[in-house]
Formats: C-alpha cells, sequence, structure tokens
C-alpha cells in the first residue's frame, strides 16, 4: 500500500526517470476515489515511476484524532495539515489530482493544482464524479478558472469527456482499472436469490429502491437473501426502512475494507445498484470480474458497462418493480445469465485493466497529445 511520503521504486523493473505525486484520499475514506488512487499508484510503482501518495486527508495527531467529530472543525484542522503538504510537490515532475465535485473540488484539488503551477510542475486532473454537469454548470468562478489552470484533464468516461466537452473543455478518456487476479471469476450453476450491494449509504445511490425491491423478490423466493455493504449518511434511515418492510433476509455489514471486498461477491450471485447519479462505478466492474450478473440502472456511464442483455441488466430508475422482475428473469433463464455474466468478465479483460491504459497514463505523464 502506497501510503508513504518519500519516492517508491520498484527495483525489478527500469525506473521511467519520472516523478508522480497521487493527490487523493487514503483508503480511510472507502469509496471509489480512494480505490483507484491505490490501484493506479501500485501499478505505477510497479511500471518503474518514482511515485509519492500525498493524502488529502491526512491523519490526525493522536491527541486530536477525537476532533473529526466535528465537521467544521474536523474540515480546518484538515487544511491546516494538508495545504502545507503540498510543499512536497518541489521533488515531483507531475501532480496527478483526483478530483470529486463541489466543496470537495475547491478543499482538494484546488489547492495542489495552485501549489502545482507555482512550483512549474505538470498538473494532470483526474476528475471523477458523476456530478460534473451540474458542477460545471453552477459553480462558474469557483470551478472554471481553476480548471484552466490544469495542463491536462483525464477521466474515466466517455459520458465525462462529453460534459468537459459542452462546457468547452478538452478532456482525456482513461478507463478505470480493476485488478482481476483479486477477483475470483466463478460461474454461478444454480443461480441463487442472493443479492448483494456495495454502494455507499447515500441518496444519490438510492440502496432505498434496491431495499424495496428485495422485499418483492422475497416474496416470490422466500430463500432470497441481500448482503448491503458500505457506511454514509442514510444509514439509520435504510435499517429503518429494512425493518418495516418485514422481509427478513437483509444483512447490513456496513464500511468494507478492499482486502475482504472480493469475498463478498465470491459470495453473492447477482449484484445490484439503484443509484440515481453516478458515472462509472468501479463495484460494477468488480461484480463483473467476479461472475456475478449486474442489475443496474444506466445512468452515467453504466450503460455503456452494462449494456442491456448483454453485459446485464438495465432498469429505470426509483423502480424497485422493474428491478425485482429483472432479477426475477436472470433467475427464470439461468442460461442466458451465465452468458451475460461472462460477456461482463470479457469486457473487464478488454478494457478495464492495467495492461489497457499503461501506455495511455505513459503519454499524460510524458505531455503526449491524445
Amino acid at each position: 500500500m502506497i501510503m508513504g511520503e518519500t519516492p517508491m521504486r520498484n527495483a525489478s523493473t527500469k525506473g521511467t526517470g519520472v516523478h508522480i505525486m497521487v493527490v487523493a484520499p487514503t483508503l480511510d475514506i472507502l469509496g471509489g476515489q480512494a480505490v483507484q488512487a491505490h490501484a493506479l499508484a501500485t501499478a505505477l510503482k510497479n511500471e518503474g515511476y518514482a511515485v509519492t501518495f500525498l493524502p488529502v486527508n491526512p491523519r490526525f495527531p493522536a491527541g486530536l484524532q477525537w476532533l473529526r467529530r466535528y465537521p467544521y472543525v474536523r474540515t480546518l484542522l484538515n487544511q491546516a495539515l494538508y495545504c502545507p503538504s503540498l510543499v512536497r510537490l518541489r521533488w515531483t515532475d507531475v501532480a496527478h489530482v483526483f478530483s470529486a465535485s463541489y466543496w470537495s473540488f475547491l478543499l482538494a484539488p484546488v489547492p495542489a493544482i495552485v501549489a502545482g503551477r507555482l512550483m512549474g510542475k505538470r498538473v494532470v486532473l483526474n476528475y471523477r464524479s458523476g456530478e460534473a454537469e451540474d458542477h460545471l454548470s453552477r459553480w462558474g468562478v469557483l470551478v472554471h478558472p481553476w480548471l484552466r489552470l490544469a495542463d491536462e484533464i483525464v477521466v474515466p468516461s466517455e459520458y465525462l469527456r462529453g460534459v468537459f466537452a459542452r462546457h468547452g473543455y478538452r478532456a482525456r478518456v482513461i478507463r478505470n482499472v480493476v485488478d482481476t487476479s483479486r477477483y475470483h471469476y466463478q460461474e454461478r450453476s444454480p443461480l441463487r436469490p442472493h443479492l448483494l450491494s456495495t454502494r455507499n449509504l447515500e441518496p444519490y445511490y438510492r440502496v432505498d429502491v434496491t431495499l424495496e425491491a428485495f422485499a418483492l423478490l422475497k416474496a416470490r423466493y422466500p430463500d432470497a437473501t441481500l448482503t448491503v455493504a458500505g457506511g454514509g449518511s442514510e444509514e439509520g434511515r435504510l435499517r429503518r426502512l429494512a425493518a418495516s418492510l418485514g422481509a427478513g433476509g437483509i444483512r447490513f455489514v456496513g464500511p468494507v475494507e478492499p482486502p475482504a471486498i472480493p469475498r463478498l461477491y465470491q459470495e453473492a450471485d447477482v449484484f445490484v445498484n439503484s443509484s440515481v447519479l453516478d458515472n462509472q462505478p468501479v463495484s460494477v466492474l468488480e461484480a463483473f470480474a467476479s461472475g456475478l450478473p449486474v442489475v443496474s440502472t444506466g445512468i452515467g456511464d453504466i450503460s455503456s458497462m452494462v449494456r442491456d442483455g448483454e453485459t446485464g441488466l438495465i432498469v429505470p430508475p426509483r423502480d424497485p418493480a422493474a428491478m425485482a422482475r429483472a432479477v426475477t428473469s436472470l433467475l427464470e433463464n439461468q442460461d442466458r445469465a451465465l452468458r451475460m455474466a461472462r460477456r461482463a468478465r470479457q469486457e473487464v479483460e478488454q478494457h478495464y485493466t492495467w495492461p489497457r491504459v499503461r501506455e495511455e497514463w505513459a503519454a499524460v505523464y510524458s505531455g503526449k497529445r491524445a
């Protein structure tokens, strides 16, 4: 795990001569940004790059950990630790800055972008949020001047490239990656009504729709189960909803550390996702890699990943009955479900692994045009 403060090289590979600083959340903040930042840093190290990881969420001193309970104080202390640490950019060649939207954009990427430009470094903004359209449309001077300071904007999907193009920016697409060696592909035969959701418990993931769909499914399949992994602001409400549905078989396991995630996929049979705001969720790619048939809404870039009837099933947003019907169709036509799972695994291997994006990142760091 690359979390140190000094450059790291893999002695078994030839160094590239390029020193990259990855500015991103650590795995203390479980989510797609942190997972992809860790995966990228590890892969770059193995390629022979000198890599430094600069956390946007530095650890608080031992005696001040209790301040994390107070949101505004937590933010002030975090910035007091994070911003001075950006001086370390002076010893790097490229600042690879991971970015979300809104206040997160102002608090983490913007200071790194400004520091990188002041020090004459190549600044790569890796923007990943499905909220990009709203962010770029409504935040005006709080976002556009800073975007123009980046030497290059990289996004993981054609969907986001289109959003940036509509606002006058050229963005390069480099897809998310999954380490398929961590996810054991297995064919489910017979396919059981054992469902899995690994989205954080936030409003835009609409896990409540997943719970309601499961309750409908449970009426037809009494042995059905649903495992809900993740944490977030909606946890209390979702637990109460699950209890009120009276379906039974719903298990909340809370936030799950990345090393334990593959086992969740191994134990499940169908992956479900009800998000209404999204981009290119790594959780869907993990399900593909593990051999789980996927039922999902088609928000953001998901419809290009989960091609309806080919690599999974697409359902309308906010429609638990449609999701329940889609899962039922998989259980009633298991040969079709198996064919979709096989094609989905092939999709991951062909487009979403490190060997498929290695040269693209090398071009970004060297400044070659797309």
